[in-house]
């Protein structure tokens, strides 16, 4: 009975070698597979069984090797961190690449910037004071005029245009969440059925990693494992999916700037119910969606624009009402506004040439342009459009900065926590390679041992009895 009991030990060698043969192909096969996380043949040695009859004597070795399961090497707290630093990213990366397209629009410092353009204006008045009622320098003070309401309306616009764009996005990621959340909660019911089955399923951990990856990404959502194998996710502590079942969130709130009001995340099931969001992308774009008052840097700066066209209006109107135009009258206004449409675009020019530019003060004389003059002089006070101006274009660059800065410094600690996450899990060929190389001489000695009992058991069977004759 020992010599057969050395065929099977021989035996569960060769079984365990090419155990760890195929998982070291599965290794080297998938090392350029995005998530995949290496797996070991988890080997212990088989020990003696329990003695029989009472006349069982003699030493007795163990019964070989088993394979008790392929171990993923994963590290949870390593994806944990992972999917935390997923959560910063995707939440400064939405507000950066908001902020960058602020950035864009503004021009400035630059020669077509709102700024350049206000200097620009008080210095036609200048002109218009030295040749008051002149076609020539009223002409460019009309084309500098008309200039700058366009540049103020034109961002004003890209303003409207980027939040509803940015809105859009939000609206997409959404969907993209409840996608996600379902392909996890059927990954799950994968996997706890394999779980109960006793088969391997760490490709299937694999895939659901990437996902809730992913859905911190979007979201910031907190994951965590359950005893049957499965995990849930939740949104603000509240559940987006648990097991094999998942929950809906829809966007809600206006569709235009211009309606006012909040965008929120909710849930399908409970309208009006809001989703706390811990970070992730779509808070990002929520952040930036805020009305001006509750800090949403696109309505701010579309609120900027409105401010300015007011206060250029408010400014220059105060002054030239009180001039005379070439036809002896008082009273006129050098700026209007539309009615039924924000100030930044509902802005315009009064005068279409020179009888509708007051330049003179009453009762100086026909030629006089003091009042132009004073005109000029508007954009140098401390309550000026450009001080205001000015003023916005700082704070928002400070805010762009520091925006910036902050993606920055997210993609720095997210780069860590992937080569923190991939030096633990993924392939290594050097080190496949030395497995195969073991696993495979481990292969070709228990065929050798096997091959020995073979030829015992050859000469115990046919050759005994025979020597001597």
């Amino acid at each position: 009975m020992s010599t057969f009991g050395g065929l099977n030990t021989a035996l569960s060698g060769l079984n365990a070698a090419r155990t760890g043969i195929n998982t070291t192909a599965q290794n080297l096969g998938n090392v350029n597979t995005p998530g995949y996380t290496r797996q070991r043949a988890e080997l212990s040695a088989v020990g003696v069984p329990a003695r029989g009859a009472l006349n069982d004597l003699g030493i007795r070795t163990g019964q070989g090797v088993g394979v008790t399961g392929i171990s993923r090497l994963g590290d949870a707290f390593l994806d944990a961190r992972v999917r935390t630093s997923f959560s910063a990213a995707g939440y400064t990366g939405a507000r950066a690449q908001a902020l960058a397209d602020i950035e864009g629009t503004l021009n400035e410092p630059g020669p077509t910037g709102i700024s350049s353009q206000l200097q620009g204006l008080w210095t036609s008045w200048q002109g218009v004071a030295n040749s008051p009622g002149e076609a020539a320098p009223s002409a460019v003070l009309l084309e500098k005029s008309a200039t700058l309401v366009a540049s103020i309306a034109a961002g004003y616009s890209a303003m409207d245009s980027q939040w509803s764009q940015t809105r859009a996005n939000a609206n997409a990621v959404a969907q993209d969440i409840n996608s996600t959340a379902t392909q996890v909660a059927s990954l799950n019911k994968g996997i706890r059925s394999a779980a109960a089955a006793g088969t391997p399923h760490n490709e299937l951990i694999d895939q659901r990693n990437a996902l809730t990856t992913k859905i911190a990404n979007l979201t910031g959502g907190t994951t965590r494992d359950l005893p049957d194998g499965t995990n849930e996710i939740l949104l603000g502590g509240n559940v987006l999916l648990s097991g094999s079942s998942s929950n809906e969130v829809k966007l809600a709130g206006p569709g235009k700037m211009s309606d006012g009001g909040t965008v929120q995340l909710e849930w399908a099931h409970r309208p009006g119910a809001a989703v706390e969001l811990d970070g992730g992308k779509l808070a990002g774009l929520l952040s930036v969606l805020k009305p001006a008052a509750e800090g949403g840097v696109i309505a701010q700066t579309a609120a900027s624009y409105n401010t300015l066209a007011q206060k250029l209006a408010d400014t220059v109107n105060g002054v030239h009402q009180d001039g005379l135009t070439p036809d002896g009258t008082t009273g006129h206004a050098f700026f209007e506004f539309k009615a039924g449409v924000p100030a930044a675009l509902g802005l315009a020019v009064v005068p279409k040439d020179a009888s509708g530019i007051a330049a003179g003060k009453p009762g100086v004389g026909g030629k006089d342009g003091s009042l132009a003059e004073d005109i000029s002089q508007l954009g140098m006070g401390p309550g000026s459009p450009d001080k205001m101006w000015s003023e916005t274009v700082v704070s928002l660059g400070v805010e762009i900065q520091g925006g910036l800065q902050q993606a920055v410094l997210s993609d720095v600690s997210l780069t860590n926590a992937l080569g923190n996450q991939q030096a633990n899990a993924s392939v290594d060929i050097d080190e496949e390679n030395v497995n195969l190389l073991a696993f495979q001489h481990a292969y070709q000695a228990a065929a050798r041992v096997m091959t020995a009992v073979d030829e015992a058991l050859d000469v115990l069977i046919n050759q005994t009895g025979r020597v001597g004759r």
